[in-house]
């Protein structure tokens, strides 16, 4: 099985993700259908497509002609009936697993037995939404990181059912996009979501507990510790509504392991309304002129900050291999690569030393008494035998 530049991409939901999607797929030499079930959506898609094309001949990335050209391959359909000729759909709708299924159940009917069903989802079972359909072996989670077009990231994950065909042909288009990829298992949150879960759930326990306010945790993750943005300036710009919801979502799949405890705080901000700049408030005031704390730049309170916070991320990546959920090697790429972080976390700990990261979460663990700090079996294993990561 193989995808070429003659394979129709068909892309279902035109919203941010979806239109990246297309936009990336289209500048790289596919017909794209785009659908979606309201036509003013659609619409919408169409002018921001024109808008963020024109944007690019501006700045020299295109002459009119090539992104005239980009934007002649992408269609916009009236209907899932459209997809018959596709070789592969991608889904990038919202994040409800009975909205997916049923979408995946009325495209097996329309496409072609071999044609590859792709979802864009962000944490829910790849193997549930293959459930939907008859030749579970054609459906593979593609998770792209938005915005689609510039984020070189793109989680590749096979349920238990997927051809391996499939999974490397899937690979390999992706890979022809110019996409960085990484294989992950069917687990809650893959690689990213996954590992990701103690940036921000660990300072907003710090937040609740008083050891400093927002900006000083964010103070502290950016200059101290080199991460681009910190946790709140970060769930300001993905919105609360999405990040709360993958944090809950991941939390309930994993059988309610504390380690991926959601945050009140944050449930509360979702309640209110408030996302972060989308709405102009969240934990920062995005309105124009709003006025904001400055952070308070106490290196040692700084550097317990980050600590706490480094720790309980490279914990989760080393569980991370010990579970098999991916190979070192994409783990740290996909840390790297997805949500720029300053270093691989498995690299890091070869740094900071093993000992002293386990020691650390243990101080931890006998402090709060809590059973999100414990120690990955593999790490204590790592430290016995005084091992390290393999570069």
């Amino acid at each position: 099985m193989k995808l070429t530049k003659h394979t129709t991409i068909g892309v279902i939901g035109t919203g941010t993700m979806g239109t990246g999607i297309a936009q990336v797929a289209a500048t790289a030499g596919h017909k794209v259908l785009m659908y979606d079930k309201k036509e003013e959506a659609l619409l919408k898609a169409r002018h921001s497509l024109v808008k963020i094309m024109n944007r690019l001949v501006e700045k020299g990335k295109y002459s009119q002609g090539e992104a005239d050209t980009i934007l002649s391959r992408i269609e916009y359909v009236d209907g899932l009936s459209r997809f018959e000729g596709c070789g592969m759909v991608i889904e990038a709708v919202i994040e409800n697993i009975d909205v997916k299924t049923q979408i995946f159940h009325q495209l097996e009917s329309v496409t072609n037995k071999d044609c590859i069903l792709a979802t864009n989802t962000s944490s829910l079972s790849i193997a549930s939404i293959a459930a939907a359909v008859k030749n579970k072996q054609n459906v593979i989670g593609v998770h792209f990181f938005n915005p689609a077009p510039l984020m070189k990231l793109v989680e590749i994950i096979p349920s238990m059912a997927t051809d391996s065909k499939v999974t490397n042909a899937t690979r390999d288009l992706i890979k022809d996009w110019g996409k960085v990829t990484v294989i992950a298992k069917d687990t809650p949150g893959f690689i990213v979501n996954r590992v990701a879960r103690p940036f921000y759930g660990e300072s907003l326990k710090m937040l609740e507990e008083g050891v400093a306010d927002v900006a000083t945790i964010d103070w502290a993750l950016k200059d101290l510790g080199g991460f681009k943005m910190g946790p709140f300036e970060l769930t300001d710009l993905i919105g609360h509504d999405v990040n709360y919801t993958v944090t809950e979502t991941v939390w309930t799949q994993m059988y309610y392991d504390p380690r991926y405890k959601p945050s009140i705080t944050q449930k509360r901000l979702k309640e209110l309304g408030h996302y972060g700049r989308k709405t102009g408030q969240g934990f920062y005031n995005h309105e124009d002129n709003g006025q904001n704390p400055a952070p308070e730049k106490d290196e040692a309170l700084g550097k317990y900050i980050l600590n706490r916070v480094v720790v309980m991320l490279i914990n989760e990546a080393v569980d991370a291999v010990f579970l098999n959920i991916a190979t070192q090697e994409d783990i740290d790429v996909a840390m790297t690569k997805g949500v720029n972080y300053p270093k691989g976390l498995l690299k890091w700990a070869n740094e900071l030393g093993l000992e002293w990261v386990q020691e650390q979460l243990e101080d931890l663990q006998e402090h709060f008494g809590d059973d999100r700090y414990r120690p990955s079996p593999l790490l204590k294993k790592m430290v016995k035998e005084q091992r390290l990561f393999h570069y």
